[in-house]
């Protein structure tokens, strides 16, 4: 039993290998991580960003004042008012306007007076217009308005952020929402070249370093007799994930999000090696692009395999 167990670890630890190879001719950079990223090369690539999203907001409906019931304090001075006010029209004080001396008038009239006062100060104050709130007031988002105008709180700065305006110093007509198309240009040029086993064909858009690690995959595949062909390329996502400056030179790198047929054959494509002629692989992929500060072309400095 222990042998047989011996025997079946040596085994595995031959075919590994040998998978590994069989998988890493598939597509440009043979679906493994290679290339320099300057001072990032050994970390991990930031993922793209997935935004989150926004929950329906309830529609804010104006506040209307609620109407002020009369408390028992002024049902009490009410009667008390009135109480007093017929007392002296109809009981007291000489029963009547008859007997009436100018101090019974000026009571009645100061009384009259404060009580015209107090029903007015009872009075509740009209509603401004719907939608306008008071000055300085703050929503419940955090947003600070006067009106019917809001001011945004602007976001603190990204990495990435901070990166591109540290790029845009020596190249302001760098624009980050076009930069995925020329990173695709690229990208499409790569894979021509790779199934076509001859990097000079896209040794513009990439380093002496990278094109010397992809064109040893290809010579070797050459060597086998094989040919990794690519069709039907498309590409779903490319977005900008980090853009940052070292040593006067300019790195990005961009999340490619795609699909293709891959697949491998001997030289005259009559027998398949590996993979599938119909069925499509989705991939994905960091590609980092590398440039002397300022508007100058962009070459392919790294491939990375998600971790």
């Amino acid at each position: 039993m222990k042998r047989s167990t011996a025997v079946a670890m040596m085994a595995l630890l031959v075919l590994v290998p040998l998978l590994w190879t069989a998988d890493a001719f598939a597509r440009a950079g043979g679906g493994s991580s290679g290339g320099s990223r300057g001072s990032r090369s050994y970390s991990a690539p930031v993922r793209p960003s997935t935004p989150t999203p926004a929950s329906p907001s309830m529609p804010s409906t104006p506040m209307q004042p609620s109407p002020q019931r009369p408390g028992w304090g002024g049902m009490l001075g009410g009667l008390l008012m009135g109480g007093l006010i017929g007392s002296l029209l109809f009981g007291g004080f000489g029963h009547g306007f008859g007997g009436m001396g100018l101090l019974e008038l000026i009571i009645i009239g100061g009384l009259v007076y404060f009580a015209f006062r107090a029903m007015r100060g009872r009075q509740p104050e009209p509603a401004g217009p719907a939608g306008y709130g008071s000055a300085g007031s703050m929503g419940g988002d955090g947003q600070s308005s006067y009106g019917a105008a809001t001011m945004e709180v602007p976001a603190p700065a990204t990495d990435v952020d901070r990166g591109i305006g540290y790029i845009r110093q020596l190249d302001p007509s760098f624009d980050p929402r076009r930069f995925p198309e020329t990173a695709s240009d690229i990208f499409f040029k790569m894979q021509a070249a790779w199934a076509a086993r001859d990097m000079t064909r896209a040794a513009d858009v990439l380093t002496p370093e990278m094109q010397a690690l992809l064109q040893k995959d290809c010579d070797r595949m050459r060597a086998e007799r094989r040919i990794n062909r690519l069709e039907n390329v498309a590409v779903r996502t490319a977005e900008v994930t980090e853009a940052w400056q070292e040593r006067g030179q300019d790195y990005v790198t961009v999340y490619f999000l795609a699909s293709l047929l891959d697949y491998t054959t001997d030289e005259t494509g009559t027998q398949l090696l590996d993979g599938d002629r119909t069925q499509p692989v989705k991939f994905e992929e960091f590609w980092t692009f590398v440039r002397p500060a300022g508007p100058n072309p962009w070459r392919l400095s790294a491939i990375q395999q998600p971790s």
